[in-house]
């Protein structure tokens, strides 16, 4: 089989991998369709903080082989498969008290070799404990390879408390960016910015009528606290790696407000916060780390009701042996939003 990897000085090698043998409870995907997540990006061209370096963690295909001991997957099924998944185990500290991406299963559990691959095995564990999902007919695989990432802002969704009416600044509006400003639509919020230095990205979130700001030529501040009677708004969402941004969040968010931080920082970072102001305004920082099953099928129920279209956000496609081309384009995020590999 043929999966993109991790080569090193900022480049990927499609390898041939031997294909292993199928366990009775594993499954074996044929990948359609797989997008480029700013993680895996991460892992490419800058220093990733988490442990695994494989690609590809939104991918969804077609089962071309099941093991013997499945019976509720046949062959031909369309699916999406997650990559990693928690236990869900009352004895599970971290899955008893609503952390199952802190779960110490779910970093152990990875589809083999990686999601970017001609084909790929799905073990036993992710499908007895929810990681493989039938999709209907009517969901295209592009589709279905960006439930992941609408499932991670759902779950960032779920951190905070929220009304309708409310007000949200999000920094940085790549494809989850983008993704946060449709979930902010759905949830009936009032102002919703949208910040970033890319125009493209901001002529993007204008056509879904966010309030735009490119901070590098608007006193930013000055126009959110003019728009929400000079409080500031009720939440921030972080969803770039930038920690300069954050920064900004403690700005931008009223008192008692709320922010999130969602992109991913590099190993390493580090970032000066003045902790008396968030101390004095009551700001409550939480941060969002991937998502769990919960999370995964109410992404499904959205995408499947055409209550989020996360079609529109599609902007280029890529074969897998254009990996390294694919990758150094989302990279530069040069008059792009969301970019699929596609087999």
């Amino acid at each position: 089989m043929k999966a993109a990897v991790v080569k090193g000085n900022s480049s990927i090698e499609i390898k041939n991998i031997e294909k292993q043998s199928l366990g009775p409870g594993d499954i074996l995907v044929q990948m359609h369709a797989c997008g480029i997540c700013g993680s895996d990006v991460e892992k490419v061209f800058g220093k990733y903080g988490q442990p695994s370096m494989r690609l590809g963690h939104e991918p969804a295909g077609i089962i071309t082989q099941v093991g013997s001991e499945i019976s509720n997957f046949s062959v031909g099924d369309r699916v999406f498969t997650h990559h990693h998944v928690a236990c869900y185990s009352d004895d599970c500290h971290e899955c008893s008290h609503g952390n199952e991406t802190m779960c110490e299963r779910y970093y152990k559990s990875n589809l083999e070799p990686c999601g970017l691959a001609d084909e790929y095995i799905v073990p036993e564990w992710n499908v007895k404990h929810g990681g493989v999902i039938k999709i209907p007919a009517s969901m295209s695989f592009e589709e279905a390879a960006m439930i992941e990432p609408l499932a991670c802002c759902i779950r960032a969704w779920n951190k905070f408390s929220h009304k309708k009416n409310d007000s949200v600044a999000i920094l940085g509006v790549g494809p989850t960016g983008i993704m946060h400003a449709l979930l902010a639509k759905y949830h009936g919020f009032g102002k919703i910015f949208c910040l970033d230095l890319n125009e493209f990205r901001l002529n993007f979130a204008k056509k879904i009528e966010t309030t735009t700001i490119h901070p590098g030529k608007t006193n930013a501040l000055e126009q959110i606290k003019s728009e929400t009677a000079n409080q500031g708004v009720d939440v921030v969402i972080v969803s770039t790696s930038s920690l300069d941004a954050l920064k900004d969040a403690v700005s931008f968010v009223r008192r008692g407000g709320t922010i999130v931080m969602f992109g991913v920082p590099s190993k390493g970072a580090n970032v000066e916060l003045d902790m008396s102001e968030i101390y004095s305004k009551g700001i409550t920082i939480v941060n969002s780390y991937a998502a769990s099953d919960d999370d995964t099928r109410h992404a499904v129920d959205l995408i499947n009701n055409k209550e989020i279209n996360v079609s529109q956000l599609i902007t280029h496609r890529y074969n897998l042996d254009e990996c390294q081309q694919a990758f150094v384009h989302a990279k530069s995020g040069d008059n792009a939003m969301k970019i699929i590999i596609s087999n």
